[in-house]
């Protein structure tokens, strides 16, 4: 029952604070309504508001249950922002597109995303797992999982709906992991009715969060094994970006 409680407590919390941001945001628009709107796929205009709502609802409720946690969401959201507003309308996609314009110097809102995101997210495996090898491993399905999340960012709905999808069977769970899949949850089931309206769009700000929000769920829920296996996951996703994306692209 009290598992059950702590479970439906972080859902609750998080979808609302996800709803309240972003209804202050959409009110306040600091800097002027122009700034927080952009053409989605089919060339319609949608607010921003969902990325950072999305993004401050799942640190906080991450930190709540694990502060390392709260630190690897914060820090993925703060770099998706980045490339959300340095880096638009840069045609640039892939890991070696970023890294080649490294080596030449440029730093782009990609390659901010690679190191920032890797970083905090290795910072925070070694705050939630014991033995090193566990570390690494956690590290990596952190940052795997915010990038999984924003290579299905396609379309309306795609990472909101992901999170979801992967996400549900850790609330099956209990302790710490399943309180982070709430959060999770929540703040992606909070931000859906708007993104699949095409009134809203998450952007790299909201689907790293969300994606690193997932991860430290499943580090936190999982063993050795399991860590494994999810990190061959990622992995294989971020070998394989074209084909994962363009199959979240086809899906109806």
């Amino acid at each position: 029952m009290i598992a059950r409680a702590g479970r439906s407590t972080a859902f609750l919390t998080t979808a609302a604070l996800t709803r309240a941001t972003m209804r202050a945001l959409g009110t306040w628009a600091p800097g002027g309504r122009a700034r927080w709107e952009r053409k989605n796929h089919a060339g319609r205009s949608v607010g921003l508001y969902a990325g950072p709502a999305t993004a401050l609802a799942a640190a906080a409720g991450a930190a709540r249950v694990r502060p390392a946690a709260g630190l690897a969401v914060a820090a993925a959201g703060l770099c998706g922002a980045y490339d959300d507003i340095a880096g638009a309308g840069d045609p640039r996609r892939g890991f070696r597109a970023h890294l080649s314009a490294l080596r030449e110097g440029e730093v782009t809102g990609g390659a901010v995303k690679l190191f920032g995101i890797s970083a905090a997210a290795l910072i925070a495996g070694a705050r939630l797992k014991e033995r090193p090898v566990d570390r690494v491993l956690a590290g990596v399905v952190i940052a795997g999982a915010a990038h999984f999340v924003n290579l299905v960012d396609v379309r309306p709905g795609r990472a909101a709906g992901a999170v979801l999808a992967f996400g549900a069977p850790g609330l099956l769970r209990r302790g710490p992991g399943a309180e982070l899949a709430a959060t999770a949850v929540g703040a992606a089931a909070a931000v859906l009715p708007d993104d699949l309206g095409e009134r809203v769009m998450i952007g790299d700000t909201g689907a790293h969060a969300l994606g690193a929000a997932l991860g430290t769920a499943v580090v936190t829920g999982t063993g050795r094994v399991g860590l494994t296996a999810h990190a061959a996951a990622v992995v294989a996703a971020a070998v394989w970006g074209d084909r994962v994306t363009a199959m979240a692209r086809a899906a109806r």
